[in-house]
């Protein structure tokens, strides 16, 4: 079958791969009929995921077609449609029974590697380096499905691929990036990056409440979208962030802030981000944690910072003095995605939220590459890429 993989820093192939087969009862294999380019994805492509390897499978957006099951999965049968979520979750262990899917604690066959370097493990990801599993993406004709019983969403109606496939990541994410900041009637809310996930945040945010969101950003198509949306743009290049979130909350900050950007941040208007440039250029850290740092610095006294931005490593200069001295709570992690799923498709079923907003560009596998150049380089008016095998 025709895959996408990692071919080292800035490049990705279209090649001929195995086709993936059932190697646990509890398995399905799924023919992919739409997958995406994710921000995520990015850091991979720009090596600041360790334990990548040349030849692995991307892609954790997809949804597709079971072609296959193995002897354990009684859920599903051949034919029937479904959308896969990007961690990996067993089910039945105490993560799983906790609803936090994400840190599930059999799914990852390497916790020792991510050990290492977290502490603990988290849950096992589709296509996210082997310190994450090592499992094969979903930017290919097929994918293997590991607990196969416990995450596939079936899709027994008639919406379209483009309306559902985001519930299997940057929908939940975003979603659960405005939950986690326990919106009141009457917060204002501060959402760093104007990407899917931002985006997506910012909408989710307002059903949950919010009465005023802003969306920081630097290019001028996304916050327009953001401001067709209901936000108030902001762009950093051009004034202050720190003081035009002064000015719009009379002096208090924002009651939520959300980091929808992670590991990557940047601002060229400061010095700083030309120090974070460096230092993760020469791998003496792992994060531009330029977002981060404002959004510490702009949220009210006892206020909320979620993060749902990845982060990878270590950071630098972070003031952490600001988050204890003024009460400021820190909600992170990454989506626990099937406890999203079926809220959200209802959400999607009523036209509370309409997922097809963000989507610009349609291309084949075999386009992958010329995909991550446009959305890395935001070109063409890119936001998000969805590939058809």
């Amino acid at each position: 079958m025709k895959a996408t993989i990692w071919a080292g820093r800035n490049s990705v192939e279209v090649q001929s791969v195995p086709d993936p087969k059932i190697l646990n009862d509890r398995d399905a294999i799924v023919r992919v009929t739409s997958t995406a380019i994710c921000g995520s994805d990015l850091h991979l492509y720009d090596g600041y995921i360790p334990t990548v390897k040349h030849g692995d499978v991307l892609g954790h957006e997809f949804m597709g077609e079971v072609v296959e099951v193995g002897k354990g999965v009684h859920n599903l049968a051949v034919g029937d449609r479904v959308v896969v979520p990007f961690p990996i979750a067993c089910g039945a262990c105490s993560a799983c029974d906790r609803d936090l899917y994400s840190l599930c604690e059999n799914s990852n066959p390497n916790a020792g590697i991510a050990e290492k370097l977290m502490g603990h493990s988290p849950a096992g990801l589709f296509g996210y380096s082997h310190m994450l599993g090592g499992f094969a993406g979903g930017q290919a004709e097929y994918a293997r499905v590991p607990f196969a019983d416990v995450g596939p969403l079936k899709i027994e109606d008639d919406l379209t691929d483009d309306q559902v496939l985001f519930l299997s990541d940057i929908l939940p994410t975003g979603y659960m990036g405005a939950e986690m900041c326990d919106i009141q009637h009457g917060d204002v809310v501060a959402v760093w990056g104007a990407g899917p996930v931002g985006l997506f945040a910012m909408v989710s945010a307002i059903l949950l409440g919010a009465s005023q969101v802003i969306a920081i950003d630097r290019v001028p198509y996304r916050l327009d979208l953001a401001q067709r949306l209901g936000a108030t743009p902001l762009n950093f290049e051009e004034t202050s962030v720190l003081g035009e979130l002064q000015d719009i909350t009379a002096g208090r900050g924002p009651d939520h802030c959300i980091d929808a950007v992670g590991m990557e941040a940047r601002n060229s208007t400061t010095v700083v981000d030309a120090y974070d440039r460096v230092k993760q250029a020469m791998r003496l850290e792992t994060e531009r944690p330029h977002a981060l740092r404002e959004a510490a610095m702009s949220c009210r006294n006892g206020g909320t910072i979620s993060i749902v931005g990845v982060y990878g490593g270590m950071m630098d200069k972070f003031p952490i003095g600001a988050v204890m001295n003024r009460s400021l709570t820190i909600k992170t992690g990454q989506c626990h995605v099937h406890r999203y799923m079926r809220p959200l498709l209802e959400r999607i079923r009523k036209g509370e939220i309409d997922p097809t907003m963000i989507i610009t560009h349609h291309l084949s596998l075999d386009q992958a590459p010329h995909g991550y150049e446009i959305f890395k380089h935001k070109q063409d008016s890119c936001t998000k890429v969805v590939l058809n095998p």
